[in-house]
């Protein structure tokens, strides 16, 4: 039986440790013949010359090397090249930055997650920064007190907008490190939504709080 032909760029082509297995890519003990059954010299050659075009097809050619830092990508012109430069990509899944900084970005089209809250039930409601720079709640049934969490760390401006619905239906409390605009919480709408934004750039030692507007509806 002779060696398959190569599966590649097709499918991933394989190898076996066992010289008759049936593998485009055999391994032969050091004591088997390479004209033994199923490890043929000359297919066991062209099997590996036509993976190789295969691969160097795919990759085209180029003379940069691979470098620190650097990404293999295709020119469109027949070529690759190791770059640290991203051409315009389509990202297809969630990206992490790890609090990295980006800069000299433009931004177009964004849009920020939202972290619905809803009905907060009184007690202490906890508005986390990690699940969402914009917090949609309402306040019912008793006193509610807000506490803020996992802001960015000193030295980062951080930033969330609270659109908060009934809010003077209640007594609503606020974290002691909130510095308001004028020196004293807004009174909030009984029934409606009033629009507060929230700024710290010393990782929450202190929030400059505002109201951006009242009584929106």
């Amino acid at each position: 039986m002779a060696i398959p032909t190569s599966g590649y760029p097709t499918t991933l082509d394989d190898t076996n440790a066992t010289p008759s297995a049936t593998v485009e890519f055999p391994q032969p003990a050091s004591s088997t013949d390479l004209d033994a059954t199923n490890v043929e010299h000359d297919l066991l050659h062209k099997n590996l010359s036509l993976a190789i075009v295969a691969l160097e097809t795919k990759l085209g050619i180029t003379d940069s090397n691979a470098t620190s830092g650097t990404l293999l990508q295709g020119t469109g012109s027949g070529s690759s090249e190791w770059s640290s430069t991203l051409p315009a990509v389509t990202l297809g899944g969630a990206v992490t930055g790890g609090d990295q900084v980006m800069s000299t970005v433009t931004h177009k089209d964004y849009g920020e997650t939202v972290n619905v809250i809803g009905a907060t039930g009184g007690g202490t409601q906890d508005i986390d920064l990690t699940a969402g720079n914009v917090v949609t709640a309402t306040v019912d049934t008793s006193a509610n007190t807000f506490t803020f969490s996992n802001p960015s760390g000193s030295g980062v401006s951080c930033s969330f907008t609270l659109i908060l619905t009934n809010g003077g239906s209640q007594t609503v409390n606020w974290p002691a490190a909130v510095d308001w605009a004028g020196g004293s919480a807004p009174t909030l709408t009984t029934s409606g939504v009033d629009v507060l934004a929230f700024t710290t750039v010393d990782a929450g030692t202190t929030w400059y709080g505002f109201a951006a507007g009242l009584a929106m509806a």
